[in-house]
């Protein structure tokens, strides 16, 4: 079994069964990344209420990118994985800001096959919704959160074999 972990700065935590079985190497590159200590202290910096919430950005800025990239797994990207996006999933951006997480507030299955999910909410789901009803600027489409929610620490356990990843 494949656990993540992120408590956020209020100690709350939202906790993850990853699929490394269908997303192998967007589980082991996020893994990397966050048992690096890549995600400690940034933010979720979008919040759209009823959609998803995104973070990860590394000056909690989505339109930033960084010198790491995940591997994204999905249908469109040539890797059908069968994964979709339902509530508490946990899915990998892949435009602006590639490194940027984020999870479907609600079922949002228009990104099925477009996104890599790698994974789904199993405990945590009263933090999602308390960080979904956060103010936002409202003024920018990815709504800016006036006071961002942050990581704490982001981990990642497993009792599998990750494929070894090399940074790109």
């Amino acid at each position: 079994m494949t656990i993540c972990t992120i408590t956020m700065k209020d100690g709350r935590s939202m906790v993850f069964s990853l699929c490394p079985e269908k997303a192998p190497l967007t589980t082991a590159s996020f893994a990397d990344l966050a048992n690096s200590g890549f995600y400690d202290g940034l933010c979720f910096c979008r919040i759209v209420k009823g959609y998803v919430l995104q973070g990860g950005s590394p000056d909690n800025d989505i339109m930033t990118d960084s010198s790491f990239h995940i591997i994204g797994e999905f249908a469109e990207n040539g890797f059908d994985t069968g994964m979709d996006h339902r509530r508490g999933a946990i899915s990998m951006a892949r435009d602006d800001d590639p490194d940027s997480v984020f999870i479907c507030h609600e079922d949002a299955h228009q990104l099925d096959g477009r996104y890599a999910a790698f994974g789904y909410m199993t405990e945590g789901f009263d933090v999602l919704d308390d960080m979904a009803s956060v103010p936002t600027s409202g003024k920018e489409t990815w709504n800016r959160p006036l006071c961002m929610p942050v990581m704490e620490q982001v981990r990642v356990t497993s009792d599998t074999c990750l494929p070894e990843i090399r940074r790109i």
